[in-house]
């Protein structure tokens, strides 16, 4: 594994985010002397919040698995999440609703799950979730110590040794080369529960009948490890790493824009703030999105074709006054599945359109903590997939609000009767949005994990041209998504440490609401 060569006593950390902060923690637990800097004025950097009229708004992700990662970099400087967490266990994880009107919720106790699929379709299916169940998590097994959680200096990384090529043998007899949908279509002939253990392929910006079969890890950690929710909303994630890592000696300072790098011999000895300060380095870590990455390094890495990006997403934050009753046939999570499915991944992946029979995902974090709200409101997260900017260039600035509305009447066609009424507080944003925030093609989810964009062949996470960089984020390895952000962070850490590669097998300590 190349590392950074030369002196590290003390590492600049560009961005709070979680792959910043994990990257701190697991630094000052090497020895490292560690300063954060942040562009806004809290940590959490895509997991970001906005308040409004008593409504605390988490504006990033909504959804939590592996708090094992959590506890892994805490454990880096002595603590584990019960010292600043309380994770709440979400059952069920997530309640799909269909446009037939069934409902099917999504447990992760393997015994309540066989029995809501044979409820819902049949003695066979519940055998066939039995079978896949058994598929994902050797699929996860195989996956996560190397594939997942190892730094790759080149695609050779992958037959180097005897152990590389009998963990790819491995991973190649489970299938995890061949195609998603047909794989999870082997044990399940369902097409509702087809999507529940296959929708999972978006977040990687790949449909399901086209991504490879190796991200069924993604439904192993929302549908078998478990979806938790920390009690304040998700930015408690990122409070808590920022804490933990000013505790353990980091200096972590806010609202700071990195602008610039100052370079010497292959090095990057400074960074250079919007005020004119000039911040000195061992090595450098850059957690941005990769344009602004590229922007600060001089120039971007040639590649044999240009990066391919996500599906973006329009998301509706709304605080709001239910009705009397409320919505009980919301969860915490609940996916809202039009009628349409191949045709919606074609029309926001290929064609670049809005979705003609949208699929949502609806976030009601005031159903797990009420206090994200004024007493008798509720919060709720709307998210809708759709095109990134480049796919199509759309005018966001008109076609957002009336994209909103269409969304809202649509809710409400689909069980929520008043909700453009009961909205008292509301955020819209767009993939123009994204894009002002710096994040390329207007996508919060980065770089699409075509194969070509996979393992070894995904953005490196240490430029070849300096020799004291390391980059972390869901634009380098491993990839998008909160768990594998948290294990960026490592990774690039390992670069300045050359601390070997381990599995991840703490077990964290968690508090269960």
């Amino acid at each position: 594994m190349r590392t950074v060569p030369g002196p590290t006593d003390h590492v600049v950390v560009v961005g709070a985010g979680l792959a910043g902060l994990a990257t701190a923690l697991h630094l000052l637990g090497a020895g490292r002397r560690v300063t954060v800097l942040e562009r806004e004025a809290h940590p959490g950097g895509r997991a970001g919040r906005l308040d409004s009229g008593g409504y605390l708004m988490d504006t990033g992700p909504t959804v939590l698995t592996m708090p094992e990662l959590l506890a892994e970099a805490l454990d880096a400087v002595g603590e584990t999440p019960a010292d600043r967490l309380e994770l709440v266990r979400l059952d069920p994880a997530y309640r799909a609703r269909f446009a037939d009107g069934s409902v099917i919720d999504v447990h992760t106790d393997a015994e309540a799950m066989e029995h809501e699929v044979r409820a819902a379709a049949g003695a066979a299916e519940a055998q066939g979730y039995r079978r896949l169940r058994d598929w994902l998590t050797r699929l996860y097994h195989a996956e996560m110590g190397r594939f997942i959680g190892g730094n790759f200096d080149s695609p050779l990384d992958l037959v180097g040794s005897p152990g590389a090529v009998r963990d790819l043998a491995r991973l190649a007899a489970l299938g995890g080369f061949g195609r998603l949908g047909p794989q999870i279509g082997r044990f399940l002939r369902d097409e509702r529960l087809q999507r529940i253990f296959s929708f999972q392929s978006l977040y990687a910006g790949v449909g399901p009948q086209r991504a490879l079969a190796a991200y069924a890890v993604i439904a192993y950690m929302d549908t078998i490890a478990g979806v938790y929710f920390p009690r304040g909303g998700m930015r408690a994630v990122p409070q808590a790493l920022a804490d933990a890592a000013i505790a353990a000696g980091a200096e972590v300072r806010y609202s700071t824009t990195v602008t610039a790098t100052e370079r010497v011999a292959g090095r990057v000895t400074a960074v250079h703030t919007a005020t004119g300060e000039r911040v000195g380095a061992d090595a450098v870590v850059l957690t941005p999105d990769l344009p602004v990455v590229h922007r600060l390094l001089g120039r971007a890495p040639r590649r044999p074709v240009p990066l391919r990006w996500s599906p973006s997403a329009v998301v509706l934050h709304a605080g709001v006054r239910p009705p009397r009753g409320g919505w009980p046939q919301l969860a915490h999570h609940t996916i809202s599945f039009g009628a349409a499915w191949e045709r919606t991944f074609d029309e926001i992946i290929r064609t670049g359109r809005l979705m003609s029979d949208p699929s949502l995902l609806i976030t009601r974090p005031t159903a797990t903590d009420p206090s994200l709200a004024p007493e008798g409101r509720e919060l709720l997260f709307v998210l809708a997939p759709c095109p990134n900017l480049h796919t199509a260039p759309l005018q966001w600035d008109t076609v957002g609000p009336a994209y909103r509305d269409e969304l809202v009447a649509l809710l409400e066609r689909r069980g929520l009767p008043g909700l453009g009424e009961a909205i008292e507080v509301e955020h819209l944003v767009t993939p123009a949005d994204w894009a002002d925030q710096g994040l390329a093609a207007g996508t919060p989810f980065s770089a699409a994990h075509t194969f070509a964009q996979t393992g070894p062949f995904r953005p490196a996470n240490m430029p070849r041209e300096l020799s004291n960089v390391a980059l972390a984020g869901c634009g380098t390895t491993p990839g998008v998504g909160v768990p594998t952000v948290l294990l960026s962070g490592k990774l690039a850490a390992q670069r300045i440490t050359g601390a070997g590669t381990r599995r991840c097998v703490i077990v964290p300590e968690v508090r269960h609401g």
